[in-house]
């Protein structure tokens, strides 16, 4: 079953420790299966005053991703994109 991170990144305070964020991420995101499904795509708010700059990640199973967050690899990656910005993430699964 398909699960979602989704990242709401919020306020971005060092736009160089993103971007190395960035780079590192991807094949360690991919190692575990994971998959951008967008990545501050527009997003059209239909009700409510919410303004997200999302990031959304799906994953083949919340073992999965709970697997990538949690890897001792993906740790000071958090570390770094800690430092460059605060966010809001969630884990969505599907039905």
């Amino acid at each position: 079953m398909a699960t979602y991170c989704l990242f709401d990144n919020i306020e971005i305070h060092d736009a160089e420790a993103l971007q190395a964020y960035k780079k590192r991420v991807m094949p360690l995101l991919e190692s575990y299966g994971g998959r951008y499904l967008s990545v501050g795509g527009r997003v059209q708010v239909l009700e409510g005053e919410w303004r997200p700059s999302l990031v959304l990640v799906e994953f083949p199973s919340s073992e999965r991703a709970l697997a990538w967050h949690s890897s001792t690899e993906y740790r000071s990656l958090k570390a770094l994109r800690s430092r460059a910005l605060t966010l809001n993430a969630v884990l969505l699964e599907s039905k």
